[in-house]
This record gives structure tokens, C-alpha cells and sequence, in this order.
């Protein structure tokens, strides 16, 4: 098979959704950079050289590495997030913020293991999905996502594994699963759900607050009701960049879970419209170089990562938007975090070394 130049057009969907989240993380992050720092523009240019530097080099690494290179080293990869999300617990080594452990840190480097953890896993699954007969995997998808389903809920990193496991299923579905099997994994994720609800009682309040909003407004329901009304104030051409009046101190993870809002109050609707319509131009080209793909691992690698992006920007969306219960997840090429961001370019890398190989 003739080797195709990259898809130019999904590189360049890429790249604007680079610069369109660094431009939106620039304003949304002044304020609380100002607050912590002395220094307004600490966290853009900290995710700008170790989040969009050292990302464009693994996507310029990844593009450049053969698709089935990573089918060859799928469980050496999907072992290594394992044993970096186990590391996060090691007293001196792991690191706690706002209750959650989720993090390692090397000097005044940290690393986020969960993010890793999403790509490694979807490209464990469509190895281990094109090596062994669909009848024989029920049983062992079922054990590696209840491993990662452990760790995550360990992390309390709620919206990974609800990531997590809404990929594994519609990577299992492509890869030929029969409806008695969906079924079963279906059951299996309701009683994982209600068990989590069940011991962790501030899932049940998070659950709670999307019924009834205004059930708490200066406790649990703060955060969905400072967004909305972020949300709510941007009108269609938004207060313009700089201008949100939410980042200041009233809206909770300004830079992180709840930048939609910011971005909403300062861009409007028609900026936010342009954003939403580069991640659906983004899925629709990486689900056409899917079905062009000459072999069953890139189809689903390709799938899988196309259903990451696209998951993740649904599940965040629609819960800052009061859609779906409030859960911590980024907005991919958006949210502040360098971990989030190498691993989203990295992972986009590889859908374009796909797309060279299309029929």
C-alpha cells in the first residue's frame, strides 16, 4: 500500500484549536495567576512551554511513528500508566490538591498519570481487541476496566473513569461484540455507578445539585450556578477577552473544569459556536480516516481516540452547562494542565500518522 501525505486539513483543525484554548486560557488565567503568583501571566506561559512546546514535539513524534508500532508495545504501554497511577499513592512522590491524589511530582515538575492512562488504554484495547476472538474478551475487559475503574475511583477522579469507561464500550461495540455481551457489560457498569453513589455520599450531592440547582447556592450548588450565570451573561458576542467578571474569584477552577463558562462570558455564543464547530470538523475527519483505515487496529485506534476527544468535550460541556451532574474533567486543547495537553496532542499525532496510511 502507496503511503499518503498527512491529512493537511486535520493538521491545521489541530493547530487552531491549539491556539484558539491558549488564547482563551491567556484570559481566563490572569486573575488567579495575579493572586498566587504576583505574576499575571504565569499559568499561560507555563502551559505554553511545557504543555504546547513539549506537546507539539510528541505530536510531531507521534505523527512520524508507524500506527503498528504501538500494537507491538500496546501492554508494555497500558503497563506503564498502570504502574504510574499506582505511583501517585507513594508517600514523597505522589501529590494531594483539593483532596484529590491524582498527581506526581519530580522537583517542581508534575505529572498527571490518569491522562496518560486514557491514551494507553485505548491503544491496549484495540490491540487487544484485533488479537483475540470477540467470544474470549468479555471476561478480561470487564477485569481491565474494573483495575482502572479501582485506581480511578482511588484518585477520586470521577469524570476519567466515566471517560474511560464510555470508550471501552463503544471500542468493544466496533469490535464486533454481540448484544448479550453489550448487555452484560451495560448491567456490570449500572452497579459499578450506584456503588460509587452509594459510598461516596458527595457523588449523591453532585447528583443532587443537576435535579436542583438551587437546592444550595452557597454550597454544593455554587460552582454549576456561578457557571451559568457566566454562561448566561456572555450573550451572543460575549463581554469580550478579558472582560469575565466570573474569573474573579466568583467561579471555582476558572482554568480548568469551568473554563467553558469563562470562555462563554467573554467570546459569547458566536465564539463559542466556532470552538464547538472546530471539535466536531476534528471528530468528523478523524471518524472519515477510520473507515479508510486497511486494518482492523487502526480502526479502532483511530475510533478510540476520535471517541476520547469527543467524549471529553461532550462530558465537560454539558456538565458546566448543567446537562449532565458537575464532574472534574478538561476541556481538551482548553483546560489548563501540560499533562492534558501532551497527551491530547500526542494522541492526535497518532490519528495523523493514521491518516497517512488510509486507502
Amino acid at each position: 500500500m502507496k503511503k499518503r501525505k498527512p491529512d493537511k486539513r486535520l493538521i491545521l483543525i489541530i493547530l487552531a484549536l491549539l491556539i484558539f484554548g491558549l488564547i482563551i486560557l491567556f484570559s481566563a488565567s490572569m486573575v488567579i495567576s495575579q493572586e498566587r503568583t504576583g505574576k499575571p501571566y504565569y499559568y499561560f506561559l507555563h502551559q505554553l512551554l511545557y504543555g504546547g512546546v513539549i506537546g507539539l514535539i510528541a505530536f510531531f513524534i507521534c505523527q512520524k511513528i508507524h500506527y503498528k508500532t504501538w500494537k507491538k508495545f500496546s501492554l508494555l504501554i497500558f503497563f506503564a500508566a498502570l504502574i504510574l497511577s499506582i505511583l501517585v499513592f507513594v508517600p514523597q512522590l505522589g501529590f494531594k490538591h483539593g483532596g484529590a491524589q491524582r498527581w506526581i511530582a519530580i522537583g517542581p515538575f508534575f505529572f498527571q498519570p490518569s491522562e496518560f492512562l486514557k491514551l494507553a488504554f485505548i491503544i491496549y484495547l484495540a490491540a487487544f481487541f484485533t488479537k483475540k476472538n470477540v467470544f474470549n474478551t468479555l471476561i478480561p475487559f470487564l477485569v481491565i476496566t474494573a483495575l482502572i475503574g479501582g485506581l480511578m475511583t482511588l484518585q477520586t477522579d470521577a469524570g476519567t473513569l466515566g471517560l474511560i469507561v464510555v470508550v471501552g464500550f463503544v471500542m468493544y461495540f466496533l469490535s464486533g461484540a454481540k448484544i448479550h455481551q453489550m448487555a452484560i457489560v451495560a448491567v456490570c457498569y449500572a452497579a459499578a455507578f450506584f456503588s460509587l453513589i452509594k459510598f461516596f455520599p458527595h457523588r449523591m450531592e453532585r447528583f443532587i445539585t443537576f435535579l436542583n440547582p438551587s437546592i444550595d447556592p452557597q454550597g454544593i450548588s455554587y460552582q454549576i450556578n456561578q457557571a451559568l450565570l457566566a454562561i448566561g451573561s456572555g450573550g451572543i458576542f460575549g463581554k469580550g477577552l478579558g472582560h469575565s467578571i466570573q474569573k474573579y474569584s466568583y467561579l471555582p477552577e476558572v482554568m480548568g473544569d469551568s473554563i467553558f463558562a469563562i470562555a462563554a462570558e467573554e467570546i459569547g455564543f458566536i465564539g463559542i459556536i466556532i470552538l464547538i464547530i472546530l471539535f466536531i470538523l476534528l471528530i468528523f475527519k478523524g471518524l472519515r480516516i477510520s473507515k479508510k483505515v486497511p486494518d482492523e487496529f487502526a480502526k479502532l485506534l483511530a475510533c478510540g481516540i476520535v471517541c476520547w476527544f469527543g467524549f471529553q468535550v461532550l462530558i465537560n460541556v454539558a456538565a458546566i452547562s448543567g446537562l449532565i451532574p458537575l464532574t472534574g474533567i478538561p476541556l481538551p486543547f482548553v483546560s489548563y494542565g501540560s499533562s492534558a495537553l501532551i497527551i491530547t496532542l500526542a494522541g492526535a499525532g497518532i490519528l495523523v500518522n493514521i491518516s497517512k496510511h488510509t486507502i
